[in-house]
C-alpha cells in the first residue's frame, strides 16, 4: 500500500505537458504594412478557426518570446526600431483537464525603418504574368518631383507618383528593389534612398514531374508532382495521364491514376481551363522500352546542318594594364534631373547608366536608425551621419 501511494505521489510531481489542439491560430494585419516608418502604428489580429464556436483567449509572442500583452487584437503604438520582427498569436481554452492551446499561427513579420525613405512590397510572392505594385513612401510631406525604382542596384523606372507597377511579370523580375525620392526645397535638391527590399516572383504551374510506383495485382500507380502557387480562391488543376503520347483514360481532379503495368514512356499533363495554363512533364520510361526514344520536339533543330570543320583560333589578345570598371558608390541615374518619362515607360528597358548630378544631397544613402522624437526635416546642409547621431 505504502509503495502505490509512493508511486501516486510520483505522478503529481511529475511535469504534465500542454495539452494541444489541432486547429492552427492566425495573426493578420489590420492596421499598418510590413515596413513602416518609426513612430507609425501597427495593429493585429488573432483568430481561432474552430467550428464549433468555443470561446478561445488569445496570447502573443514575438519570436520566442511570450508578450504581456493578451486579447484578440494587438496594438503597437508609436513602433520603434526594435520593434522589428516576428509576431505570432495561439489561442488557450480553460477546460476541466487543464488549459488546452492551439497550434501556434504562421509569423507576420514588422520592419520598423528609422529612415526617410521605404520601399513597401507586397508580402506574397508575384507570379509570372500578373502586375506587381511596388510604393516608395517618403516620411513627412515633402512635395516629391521624382521617384526612381532600382533592381539589383540598376534604374529600371522613373515617375513622380508612388505607386511602380511591375505588368506581365517574368521569373527575371526577382530581385532586391530599393527606391530612391528627390524634391527641391531652398533652392536645391534633396535625394533619399529606402533599403532594399526583396521581391519573389514564382511560375503559377511548376513543370510536372511524373512518378512512377509498382502497385499490387500488377499494376502502377501515376503520381504527377508539382507546385501550384494561384492566389485564393485557386481555379481547379486538371490532370491528364499518357503513355507513349497516347491517353490514359479520362481527365481527373486527382494528381494520381492507376493503370495497367506495361512497359512504356509515360508522363503527365496539368491544365488550369480558367487561367489558360498547361504544363507537361518529361516523359518517364518503365520497362524495357523498344526502339530509341524520340527526341522531343523541343529538342529538335529547325534546320539541321553538318558541323562545320574546326576553325584555328585566333591570337589571343594582348593583356592591359587597365583596372576594371569599380562599382559606384550611388545608384546611378539615367537622365539629367528635371526630366521625367512618361509613367507608362516600361520595367523592361534597360539603358546606360550615369553618375547623379552633383546637385543631388544625399541625406539619407541608406534608410536607418534616427532620433525617433524629430518629426521635422533637416536643412539641406546635414549630412546623413548627423541625422542618426544628432
Amino acid at each position: 500500500m505504502d509503495v502505490v501511494i509512493s508511486f501516486l505521489f510520483i505522478l503529481t510531481l511529475a511535469p504534465v505537458a500542454p495539452l494541444e489542439s489541432s486547429f492552427r491560430a492566425v495573426v493578420e494585419r489590420v492596421l499598418g504594412d510590413t515596413r513602416i516608418f518609426t513612430g507609425e502604428e501597427v495593429r493585429l489580429r488573432c483568430s481561432v478557426p474552430d467550428p464549433h464556436g468555443s470561446r478561445w483567449d488569445h496570447q502573443w509572442f514575438k519570436g520566442s518570446e511570450k508578450l504581456v500583452q493578451t486579447g484578440e487584437p494587438l496594438v503597437l503604438w508609436k513602433v520603434r526600431v526594435k520593434d522589428s520582427g516576428k509576431y505570432y498569436c495561439r489561442g488557450v481554452r480553460d477546460t476541466a483537464v487543464g488549459n488546452i492551446y492551439t497550434l501556434q499561427s504562421l509569423p507576420v513579420e514588422i520592419n520598423v525603418d528609422g529612415g526617410w525613405a521605404i520601399l513597401q512590397v507586397p508580402s506574397q510572392p508575384g507570379l509570372v504574368g500578373q502586375t506587381l505594385t511596388l510604393t516608395c513612401r517618403v516620411r513627412g510631406n515633402a512635395p516629391i518631383h521624382e521617384r526612381i525604382l532600382y533592381r539589383d542596384k540598376v534604374e529600371i523606372m522613373k515617375q513622380s507618383g508612388p505607386h511602380f507597377h511591375l505588368n506581365n511579370l517574368t521569373l527575371g523580375d526577382q530581385g532586391m528593389y530599393s527606391c530612391r525620392a528627390s524634391w527641391n526645397q531652398d533652392r536645391r535638391t534633396r535625394s533619399v534612398l529606402s533599403v532594399d527590399a526583396s521581391v519573389q516572383v514564382l511560375e503559377v504551374l511548376t513543370q510536372p514531374i511524373l512518378e512512377i510506383v509498382e502497385h499490387h495485382f500488377q499494376m502502377l500507380r501515376l503520381i504527377c508532382h508539382l507546385q501550384y502557387n494561384a492566389h485564393p480562391p485557386a481555379p481547379p488543376i486538371i490532370y491528364y495521364f499518357y503513355k507513349n503520347d497516347q491517353r490514359l483514360g479520362t481527365a481527373t481532379s486527382e494528381n494520381r491514376d492507376l493503370v495497367k503495368q506495361s512497359p512504356g514512356r509515360y508522363s503527365c499533363k496539368a491544365k488550369v481551363p480558367q487561367l489558360g495554363i498547361s504544363r507537361w512533364s518529361e516523359p518517364t520510361s518503365f520497362g524495357q522500352v523498344a526502339g530509341r526514344p524520340a527526341m522531343p520536339s523541343f529538342l529538335q533543330p529547325r534546320n539541321p546542318k553538318p558541323f562545320a570543320p574546326p576553325v584555328a583560333s585566333p591570337d589571343p589578345l594582348p593583356l592591359t594594364d587597365e583596372p576594371a570598371a569599380t562599382q559606384a558608390s550611388l545608384y546611378q541615374s539615367t537622365s539629367a534631373p528635371g526630366s521625367l518619362p512618361s509613367t507608362a515607360q516600361s520595367v523592361k528597358q534597360t539603358v546606360p547608366p550615369t553618375r547623379i548630378q552633383p546637385s543631388h544631397i544625399d541625406m539619407a544613402e541608406a534608410s536607418g536608425d534616427m532620433l525617433e522624437e524629430s518629426e521635422h526635416m533637416p536643412p539641406a546642409n546635414v549630412t546623413h551621419s548627423q541625422v542618426l547621431h544628432k
